[in-house]
């Protein structure tokens, strides 16, 4: 009996176990295959990346929704990297398979044709790695560019610039839809600071080690030494081979790599690498995560099983986006169901083409409105399509050292240069281009500072700067010949300040002074004839201690002065009068010494005839009362005003002592500071004069003697003295007085 019970829950259990089975059998029929090309380049390490990723992408998705009813069946082609290849490619799968939606090509040139193709047959065509702005969404609707636009990275690349003030740029692309697509909106962003395009230096994809040569020794006769490169892999690595062999990765030399470059910076030869020291690179930051970290291991050990006779196997960004961008096609195919997976073949005549023959694809319109919808966070970060393509949150500025990259900090639209991502206030509003953001950079030739983008060019044509030749005035301008070598030197206060002039300009400006001379070292003319060699263009300019007048400027035009007109010095004069103690006495001339007599005598008298009648000390005999008139008269040289309150004076009388007493002390004091100030005349002296190193004197100073009495001398100006320019060189530097 228990033997019949076993039996009995044996069977029930395997027939349960069957059911089961049936069960999910029929559930795995119900899963609705959806199929999708793939358009790639077979044999070229990107095109292999994406084939790795875009399998593993889905394999990940759908082991993670199950109960997901639609499953996407990818169907692949090799666009062999051709364009005509990529079209093809397209094509089939659009007639003969029946694809809803297309990931690829792989470069920009492929992505115009398919382009067409996809808003013909209303197919989503999804690159990953198409990113050149001339295939703008804006043309097609069924274009999704599942990566950045290249000209998203433009405002990083300016950010550098104005960080380090650079003012001409060199640019460098390739020639081809990758190449070309960036340069207008490159061009008009360095425009916007000010900074110059000096040369475009287009390269052929197909160019040979000895025509890349060629174009690197032109930009080495240049004097822009800031070169932003934008090119694809291959040639690149061969570029900078080539620019390191002759020298252009030396000190002075600045390089700026996009992102075509730097994202792939990990798969380049040891060898390329170490010809690219101190190159400048951008590219998108992808956050570090764990699920990130997670599927580079496992897609390194996927790809090496593959592809074991590759050495290089590196994930970049490309690969990720790829990744990525069959993640979101899934998601948008389970958005739109699988209600009706057909074509609508169109009417087919005799004399159609394959063109005529595509059909249109009846969810197309709906699966292209759910990929636009769609967001999610996958291993490249946030994902999701404004106007038709990915926008950037942040790019990494990176600088080649050693055997690969090292990053010096970020740039983000919203905060510009930032030197971490993690300590930037979400808050804050405040957009920087400052390079002290940035980490230690390494340039080429490892100089001490960051390079000032130009040098003084090789082979450019140089400016005429005509100096005069004259005797005299030497501080100003001063022309020596070496007897030897018959070489031109030019100094001078006027030399100095010309060179410090074109020393402060943002670019090099070659230039040379040429003598106004005849050989044996004499003037070749006057000032007016050097200044007419402006207008008949035999100098570019003169630079010397030239006048502003009238007649000069109806052929040249003028500077502002940069310093005073005229000339004025401080000079001793020789006096041989008496250096003694006595000098006081010297105002006192004999015309003044009778002048002070009769006014004694005519105060005594005045002060008498007031007073005598009403005061008792002008009374008595004859000769009391004059004794005491010539007294009084003397006595204001000795005593003071407090002496006369015993004499009972008049009001009147006061008045005239004080006149008197005023009057005397005035002038005798103006008469010895007029002497005192003989002693020295106010004019102008060159502070490197022999006469101003003996003085010791800086008369720009507020405390100077001659500021001092400049200011005693309202009256008269017989201590200044003011020469013309040309009459003083001839007649007192020629006669070397200073």
């Amino acid at each position: 009996m228990r033997n019949d019970l076993a039996q009995q829950g044996f069977s029930l259990f395997f027939l349960s176990l069957w059911v089961l089975f049936i069960e999910m059998g029929m559930a795995q029929n119900t899963t609705i295959p959806v199929n999708v090309g793939v358009v790639l380049d077979f044999d070229t390490s990107f095109g292999k990346m994406g084939l790795s990723c875009i399998p593993m992408a889905l394999s990940d998705f759908y082991a993670s929704h199950g109960n997901y009813k639609t499953r996407l069946v990818l169907k692949t082609r090799d666009s062999r990297r051709d364009v005509v290849g990529a079209a093809a490619a397209a094509l089939d799968l659009i007639q003969n398979e029946e694809v809803q939606a297309i990931i690829g090509p792989g470069s920009s040139m492929q992505a115009n044709f398919l382009i067409v193709l996809g808003q013909k047959a209303q197919v989503p065509i999804i690159s990953f790695s198409a990113s050149s702005p001339s295939l703008s969404s804006l043309t097609s609707q069924y274009f999704i560019r599942a990566t950045l636009n290249d000209s998203a990275q433009v405002p990083a690349i300016i950010a550098i610039f104005q960080a380090f003030e650079w003012r001409e740029a060199v640019l460098i692309y390739v020639d081809n839809e990758y190449g070309d697509g960036i340069i207008p909106y490159m061009t008009d962003a360095l425009q916007g600071i000010d900074v110059r395009v000096t040369y475009r230096s287009v390269i052929s994809p197909s160019a040979t080690d000895d025509q890349i040569g060629e174009e690197l020794y032109k930009l080495m006769t240049m004097q822009t030494r800031v070169f932003i490169v934008h090119m694809v892999t291959p040639l690149g690595s061969r570029f900078f081979t080539k620019a390191d062999e002759i020298g252009m990765m030396e000190e002075g030399y600045v390089w700026i790599l996009t992102d075509g470059l730097t994202d792939l910076l990990s798969t380049l030869d040891p060898l390329v690498i170490d010809s690219m020291q101190g190159v400048l690179g951008i590219k998108p930051h992808v956050p570090r995560t764990k699920e990130l970290e997670n599927f580079r291991v496992r897609w390194k050990r996927k790809f090496q099983q593959d592809h074991p006779k590759d050495e290089t196997s590196e994930l970049n960004i490309f690969g990720l986006w790829a990744y990525d961008a069959a993640s979101a096609l899934a998601m948008a195919v389970e958005k739109v169901g699988a209600t009706n997976l057909s074509f609508q073949k169109t009417n087919i005549s005799s004399n159609s083409t394959d063109l005529d023959t595509i059909g249109v694809s009846q969810i197309g319109p709906k699966l292209l409105q759910s990929l636009l919808s769609t967001k999610f966070k996958g291993l490249s970060g946030d994902f999701q399509i404004f106007d038709g393509q990915l926008h950037p949150t942040a790019f990494q500025i990176v600088n080649v050292i050693g055997k690969g990259e090292r990053g010096i900090g970020f740039w983000t639209p919203k905060n510009g240069i930032i030197r971490r991502l993690k300590f930037t206030n979400a808050n804050s509003n405040t957009y920087s281009t400052s390079k002290d953001n940035l980490g230690a950079i390494v340039w080429p030739g490892e100089p001490t500072y960051f390079p000032k983008g130009w040098v003084l060019p090789v082979n450019e044509k140089k400016l005429k700067i005509g100096v005069p030749v004259k005797d005299g005035f030497s501080e100003f301008v001063k022309v020596t010949w070496d007897p030897n070598t018959n070489a031109t030197k030019v100094t001078g206060y006027c030399i100095d300040v010309f060179d410090a002039v074109m020393g402060s300009l943002p670019y090099a400006v070659p230039y040379e002074y040429i003598p106004f001379g005849t050989p044996d070292g004499k003037p070749a003319g006057n000032y007016n004839d050097l200044i007419y060699q402006v207008f008949l263009k035999k100098y570019d300019a003169v630079v010397g201690d030239t006048t502003i007048v009238a007649n000069r400027s109806n052929y040249v035009d003028f500077t502002l002065p940069y310093t005073e007109s005229g000339v004025s010095m401080i000079v001793p004069i020789k006096d041989n009068k008496s250096k003694r103690a006595w000098i006081f006495l010297k105002p006192l001339t004999w015309g003044l010494w009778v002048t002070s007599a009769c006014f004694f005598v005519f105060i005594g008298f005045v002060i008498w005839v007031l007073e005598h009648r009403i005061n008792e000390d002008f009374r008595g005999p004859p000769s009391h009362q004059a004794g005491t008139i010539f007294w009084f008269s003397f006595s204001t040289m000795v005593f003071a005003q407090s002496k006369f309150s015993s004499l009972k004076l008049t009001s009147f009388a006061e008045m005239m002592l004080i006149f008197w007493f005023y009057f005397y002390r005035g002038e005798n004091c103006e008469q010895l500071g007029s002497v005192c100030d003989d002693h020295m005349v106010l004019c102008g002296a060159h502070p490197h004069s022999k006469l101003h190193r003996q003085l010791d004197l800086n008369v720009n100073r507020p405390t100077a003697p001659a500021n001092r009495y400049r200011h005693k001398r309202a009256k008269s100006e017989r201590g200044v003295c003011r020469l013309p320019t040309r009459l003083f060189r001839s007649r007192i530097l020629e006669k070397d007085e200073l």
